[in-house]
């Protein structure tokens, strides 16, 4: 997991090592190569993100267009877009993010309470291994066609202001309504760079669900 001086990673950790994995620290690049995963956690505000981020941004790219296996979480997430409306509005300029998905994030419009913040449904709209069940496991809410063995229709923990807007709609793998469909889920084309706008250590089952998944990824591969 990459430690650059945002993100939760005591809570991100406790719930990885739930899920099965065993989890490294690194505020080292040169880590990254030898990991079967990366995890790119954060909290708090995109520009500031990016800023400190900044060593570790090659080494992001280079695994990521290698194959590894790269889990955003939260504002981790959201850097894995091209850029974000909060840098502009915080007078930030133009910060530009990882540029690993496409895309840019917004913030939410209209008389919205602001952070969406709680829990909140996930709606799957199409495959990806983040979203499977686990040995065969159910979601707690039956799907409307009939489906196992995916979170779709189960709640999350979310905590943002900002949401991301993909410039591919293929990218959204999961939506969850807050005055307007917005991406919770997002991946690239190949698969193996994906995140979640909510804090899966966070929620319950569901989350921890999501990250048996990522430990099933790193693993077996996609």
């Amino acid at each position: 997991m990459v430690d650059y001086g945002l993100g939760n990673l005591r809570s991100v950790t406790r719930g990885l090592e739930r899920a099965g994995a065993a989890v490294e620290l690194s505020d080292d690049p040169a880590d990254f190569g030898s990991a079967d995963g990366i995890v790119l956690p954060g909290v708090g505000a995109f520009s500031e993100g990016m800023d400190n981020a900044g060593p570790f941004r090659d080494a992001l790219v280079e695994q990521a267009e290698a194959g590894t296996p790269l889990f955003g979480i939260c504002l981790g997430m959201q850097m894995l877009l091209t850029t974000s409306e909060e840098a502009d509005r915080e007078g930030q300029g133009d910060v530009e993010g990882l540029d690993l998905v496409p895309g840019r994030n917004v913030r939410f419009r209209g008389d919205l309470k602001v952070p969406h913040m709680g829990w909140n449904e996930l709606d799957v709209t199409r495959e990806h291994p983040i979203v499977e069940g686990v040995d065969g496991v159910a979601s707690q809410t039956p799907r409307a066609d009939g489906a196992t063995g995916s979170v779709d229709g189960d709640h999350a923990y979310f905590v943002h202001s900002y949401y991301a807007e993909p410039d591919d709609d293929a990218a959204v793998v999961a939506t969850t309504d807050y005055g307007t469909d917005f991406a919770s889920i997002v991946a690239n084309e190949r698969g193996n760079v994906f995140g979640t706008q909510f804090h899966p250590e966070k929620s319950g089952e569901t989350g921890l669900r999501i990250l048996r998944n990522f430990v099933d990824i790193c693993v077996d591969g996609l």
